[in-house]
């Protein structure tokens, strides 16, 4: 395939299951350098969480609980163009419904403002930061490339009064947005780029979340996080890889300030998903440009996404885990993923029968009026979980599919003259297919077996084929929607933009299906595997005059053959 390649897991582990995380984590508490382990989440408030979160939030969370220690939530609010207060309040929801906490440890960069201000004039009294007036192209042209050393600004040499007496003036408010810049004073000739007199600070006259119009000048990321993580006492900040070349930056700003805690940065590998973006800045072009509903969209790699679909917390943390922690890229087939959800559904959610594309069967020796009632297993993995109540009638509906005029040589369902079983009722035979002027079937007149109840013919024969159904009479209308992937080539965007890879048969709507009377009084995000067809969820805006259901997944599943054919 194109792209990075596609594995089964990308985890480094040794016999004993230990990923390279966890064994930092030991050798740091064995030699006494960490006496409690205190790890972080620090999503930035500018879009929702997405699967590739998930995997940090399970890393950082779960390594601090198993070494008895504490993972705080602290939001990167450094940026108040692109962060919302909405966006905040979805981040908390999906890490509870992750399955975590936080406690009291919930932290804001914008907690720290206040001193990380205070340390910013700290450096420029040493000599370490200074205040820069070019623009930010002019600053790109002087950092210079990766072969060529940068060259030093003209106001690289400003005297610390002066210094200090623009950054009092940027804090005022004095100056436009891009007109001045903190920057911190380390090396232009670095080979690396990162440690070129980064920017600490820039004008942004905007409405904070939080602090309102208390700043006009804000923290960049790099300056920001690593002061954050020693003054919350964080001993082990979780980065992915592409932090790396950002570590030593991290260490420098350490180095040179009186913070109260020495943290220090580790990387691990990103998790890429084939079939997917997890870039939150290509994910938000996709909402703004109206190629998904939302956020939560179904089709979306998000978590409000997921759950929205029907996948479950548990199967997400089941995921994580079995891909593992490395430090080296690769890419994750999202078959994978969607094994986890029916692995786990298939063990807990309960059976339902439903129509999707209802074909009308008329059992004409069936009496009118009169209703039947079968107990049906509700799920067959959990002898729990018991039986309903299912309702027969003389008119039912079964799938279109489950027809056939001419069959061919291996079709076993239903086609005149043929019987099949109907699920835990009886076996009917097909006497006539009833069309419309068009010449298309619409009805099936057939009868049934009265000694076949529960689907065994009292004479012994074999009928191969076993059709889902329900009552007309009880049945409720519902629409289903059947979702595929959101892209139609595993590395979306690899040969150009990724919108021209947007898969337009991602979405199918099937409206007036007919479900089993049992489905009308589940809460919603309960998920039941329709019978036949895959596992579904009731979608939250769901209505009782109409409800809705989002197929999580087909009950197929490409990732157990692929584990198979491998020999897994």
């Amino acid at each position: 395939m194109s792209g990075a390649e596609t594995k089964t897991s990308e985890s480094e582990t040794d016999d004993g299951g230990r990923d390279f995380v966890r064994d930092l984590i030991r050798a740091d508490l064995a030699s006494g350098r960490t006496a409690a382990v205190v790890t972080r989440f620090p999503p930035e408030p500018n879009g929702y969480l997405h699967i590739g979160h998930a995997k940090s939030i399970c890393l950082n969370f779960g390594a601090a609980a198993e070494f008895g220690g504490r993972c705080n939530l602290r939001f990167d609010d450094t940026n108040p163009v692109k962060e919302e207060q909405a966006f905040i309040e979805a981040i908390e929801a999906d890490v509870r419904w992750l399955g975590f906490d936080w406690g009291v440890h919930l932290h804001c960069a914008s907690d720290y403002f206040v001193q990380l201000y205070e340390w910013a004039e700290h450096l420029i009294r040493a000599g370490k930061a200074y205040v820069d007036d070019l623009s930010a192209d002019e600053i790109r042209a002087h950092r210079g490339t990766l072969t060529e050393p940068g060259r030093e600004g003209p106001y690289r040499d400003r005297s610390v009064p002066e210094n200090l007496d623009l950054l009092r003036r940027m804090r005022a408010g004095e100056f436009a947005d891009g007109a001045r810049v903190l920057r911190a004073k380390i090396d232009m000739a670095s080979g690396n780029i990162n440690l070129r007199d980064p920017v600490m600070y820039r004008i942004v006259h905007a409405d904070h979340p939080r602090t309102g119009t208390q700043w006009c000048i804000y923290p960049t990321y790099d300056y920001a996080h690593g002061q954050s993580d020693a003054i919350e006492g964080v001993t082990h900040s979780l980065c992915t890889l592409e932090f790396e070349d950002h570590r030593p930056l991290y260490d420098w700003f350490i180095e040179n300030l009186p913070v109260p805690s020495r943290p220090r940065q580790y990387e691990f590998a990103r998790l890429n998903l084939s079939y997917t973006m997890l870039s939150k800045r290509r994910l938000t072009e996709l909402v703004r440009g109206a190629h998904v509903a939302d956020w939560d969209d179904p089709r979306m790699p998000t978590l409000a996404g997921l759950r929205r679909r029907g996948f479950p917390a548990a199967a997400i943390r089941d995921f994580a885990g079995r891909i593992g922690v490395a430090k080296a890229n690769s890419t994750v087939d999202v078959a994978l993923l969607e094994h986890c959800a029916r692995e786990l559904l298939n063990r807990t959610a309960e059976r339902r029968m439903a129509v999707l594309r209802p074909l009308k069967v008329v059992i004409e020796n069936y009496p009118e009026h009169e209703t039947d009632t079968l107990d049906a297993i509700n799920n067959p993995e959990d002898p729990g979980a018991g039986t309903r109540p299912v309702p027969f009638s003389r008119v039912l509906y079964i799938e279109r599919d489950d027809f056939m005029e001419d069959p061919p040589k291996k079709f076993f369902r239903l086609a005149p003259g043929r019987e099949a079983r109907l699920r835990y009722a009886y076996l009917v035979t097909c006497r006539e297919a009833v069309k419309d002027a068009a010449g298309e079937v619409v009805e099936l007149r057939c009868t049934y077996d009265p000694e076949s109840r529960g689907g065994t013919a009292s004479d012994g024969r074999k009928v191969k084929a076993t059709l889902h159904w329900v009552s007309a009479e009880h049945a409720i209308e519902a629409e289903v929607r059947l979702y595929d992937h959101l892209f139609t080539r595993p590395d979306p965007g690899a040969d150009g933009d990724f919108r021209d890879d947007l898969n337009p048969d991602s979405l199918t709507v099937l409206e007036r299906c007919k479900l089993e009377p049992a489905l009308a009084a589940m809460p919603p995000e309960t998920v039941v595997q329709f019978e036949r067809q895959g596992y579904f969820c009731l979608d939250p805006e769901t209505t009782p005059e109409r409800p809705v259901f989002n197929r999580t997944v087909a009950l197929r599943d490409t990732w157990a053959k692929v584990k198979a054919r491998d020999g897994g």
